[in-house]
This record gives C-alpha cells, sequence and structure tokens, in this order.
C-alpha cells in the first residue's frame, strides 16, 4: 500500500504489549518488525498494554478487527494442567534456570491474551498467533503445551538425529532448523516456489521452550520439526482472507527470517503471513461496518401496540358515526329543500 493511502482510517489490529525491567523501571514493548508489517500492509496496530486490570476493560478497545498475539514469557500451566509433564521440582528448577527470562509467569498478560483469543473465536474475529501467540490460541481452545519442549520429547523422540534444539543463546537470531510443509495448507501456498517437492522442507528460525502439545480439536497442523514439534496449525473453518476469516498459530518468526545485514527475507513466502491476516483484517472491517449500517428493526412494544390498536378502532368507530350524521344531516337537508318548492 502506497504511503498517501495511509491518510485514511485504517482497520485495527489489537496488539497486547510485553513487560521488561529497563534502569529499575517497568517498560512495555513490542517488537518492531510485527508493527511495520502490519502498517505496511493497510491496517493500524493498537498496542493494548500489560497494566494490571485491562483484562477487564477490553471493551474500551472496540471496535476489534483484528488481533495479533506475539512473543512473552511462559503461559501459566494451571490453564493446561490436564497434561502437565509431571517434572520434579530439581528439574523445574533447572529448566527456570536455563531459560529464566522465560520461566518467570505472568499471570496479568495471560488473562488479557486468552480472553481476547476467546473473543476472536467467538465473533470469528481475525487472528494471527506467533510463538507464544500460538499457544496462547491452543490453549484457549482446550488444548496443551510442553513445559519444556527437549526435555520432554527426548524422551519420546529416542531418535538422536530427529532431536531438534529449539532454542540456543548463543546464536539466538541467527539459529534456525528444518520444518516439513503439509501439502494443502497455507502454509504450502505461501512457501510454495520455495520448497523441494519431494522434501516439502525449509529452515526457520526458533526462540522457544515451550510448544503444542496437544493440539486442539478444531486445529490442523501446517509444519512439523523433524522431533515431531507442531509448527504451525490453523483453523480451516475459518481461513479466508478475501471474506475476513483468519484463525491461525505460527511457531517460528516469519518476521524475523531476514537475510544477514538485510531487511529482504529468507524466503519471499515470509511476509504472507501479515500479508494475508491483514487482508482478512481489512474484509472483517468492511463487512462489520456493513453490518452497522444495516438499520435495525424496532423493536415491537405489545401494550404500546394494544394502545396503537385501540385508537385505531376508536378512531374508525368515531369516523364511521361522523360519516353517518352527515349523510343524514344531508338526506334531511334534500328532503327540505323539495318540500319548499
Amino acid at each position: 500500500m502506497a504511503n498517501s493511502d495511509l491518510s485514511m482510517v485504517l482497520p485495527r489490529v489489537l496488539i497486547v504489549s510485553r513487560r521488561t525491567l529497563r534502569k529499575n523501571k517497568f517498560v512495555d514493548f513490542v517488537g518492531e518488525y510485527h508493527l511495520d508489517l502490519i502498517v505496511s500492509y493497510g491496517a493500524v496496530p493498537i498496542i493494548v498494554p500489560r497494566v494490571s486490570g485491562v483484562h477487564t476493560l477490553l471493551q474500551s478497545f472496540e471496535p476489534i478487527h483484528g488481533v495479533l498475539l506475539c512473543e512473552g514469557e511462559d503461559i501459566d500451566p494451571s490453564h493446561y494442567d490436564a497434561e502437565l509433564s509431571g517434572f520434579s521440582s530439581e528439574e523445574l528448577q533447572e529448566i527456570g534456570k536455563l531459560h529464566a527470562s522465560d520461566t518467570v509467569i505472568d499471570k496479568e498478560k495471560d488473562s488479557i491474551e486468552l480472553r481476547l483469543a476467546k473473543l476472536c473465536l467467538e465473533r470469528n474475529i481475525p487472528y494471527l498467533g506467533i510463538c507464544r501467540g500460538s499457544q496462547v490460541l491452543n490453549v484457549a481452545c482446550g488444548g496443551t503445551l510442553y513445559q519444556d519442549v527437549e526435555k520432554e520429547l527426548e524422551k519420546e523422540c529416542p531418535d538422536q538425529n530427529q532431536r531438534v534444539t529449539h532454542m540456543n543463546y548463543d546464536d539466538y537470531d541467527g539459529h534456525r532448523h528444518v520444518v516439513k510443509v503439509v501439502e494443502n495448507t497455507p502454509l504450502h501456498q505461501w512457501f510454495r516456489d520455495s520448497l523441494d517437492d519431494e522434501k516439502m522442507e525449509m529452515r526457520v528460525n526458533s526462540y522457544h521452550h515451550q510448544g503444542v502439545k496437544r493440539l486442539a480439536q478444531r486445529f490442523v497442523p501446517m509444519a512439523f520439526a523433524p522431533d515431531g514439534l507442531i509448527e504451525g496449525f490453523y483453523d480451516p473453518d475459518a481461513y479466508n482472507p478475501e471474506e475476513g476469516k483468519f484463525i491461525m498459530g505460527l511457531q517460528f518468526h516469519p518476521e524475523r527470517m531476514r537475510q544477514l545485514d538485510s531487511d529482504d527475507f529468507e524466503y519471499p513466502g515470509c511476509a504472507y503471513a501479515y500479508q494475508e491476516f491483514v487482508k482478512a483484517v481489512r474484509a472483517y472491517e468492511k463487512k462489520l461496518s456493513q453490518s452497522e449500517c444495516v438499520p435495525k428493526a424496532p423493536k415491537l412494544n405489545h401494550e404500546l401496540e394494544m394502545k396503537r390498536k385501540s385508537l385505531l378502532r376508536s378512531f374508525s368507530v368515531a369516523k364511521t358515526c361522523i360519516l353517518g350524521v352527515v349523510v343524514y344531516q344531508a338526506k334531511n337537508l334534500n328532503w327540505k329543500l323539495e318540500l319548499s318548492f
């Protein structure tokens, strides 16, 4: 979209901020790439601050035309405690030390994002979940998560060649691993020109130690890591960007898959996640605006309606009586005129 087109009122995409500590004070932030891509494709990002009590004020952010949820800390396990890992307290302490920046639970962020996810599911508002945002979507629909992907999948995946490093702090932005894309899914459509027809593989970034364990029933996988972890999923019944439908989760970050020292994407398909999402947002906003412009039929007040009918009957009776008198008087006048002659 040309910059001159941005002077119009654009549809709104809500993005929840992440909280960090800077100079001994809390600071809320959202990744720049997310904001740039949302604006460049024709929507405006509305940042929902991670502030206590905001989860009860989400109606103040209406109208909501789309929701993008992205990175953040681990989701509180109490939201999916039906299938916890069974880690010992020592193992949980070890995981906490290794992933110290992610394992601190933020219950307020959980409350805000889970409410937004459920709102999108109830109203069919376009939703794109990146990394943590994909996990939020799965949990909101009744799915579960691995509390620590690598530790849990080591037991399920004995083949050393299939094991995957999902978090590499020594090569945070450069780390990549292979995923296999499922045919006839949106991810396949976006990356078709970059995939080998036989292997259907590409390399994605990875910044997480948790991930989807049991996928919620409504979703279909779009990509798998060699260790079996689901790296992308969507709701096929809620995917048609042209009609304003888009419900999807991606474990990797397409917005950060850039060539070294460049803003160019490693794969042309990387931009499609945001492009198609915003297309759905714009279509949803248009559909919502049209429905709001249609005048609604007034609700019938039965008591007033009965009074109205009674008045009409009274008026009808009165009119009949008046006409009868007029006719009688006219006939009487004619009779008197005839006598005078």
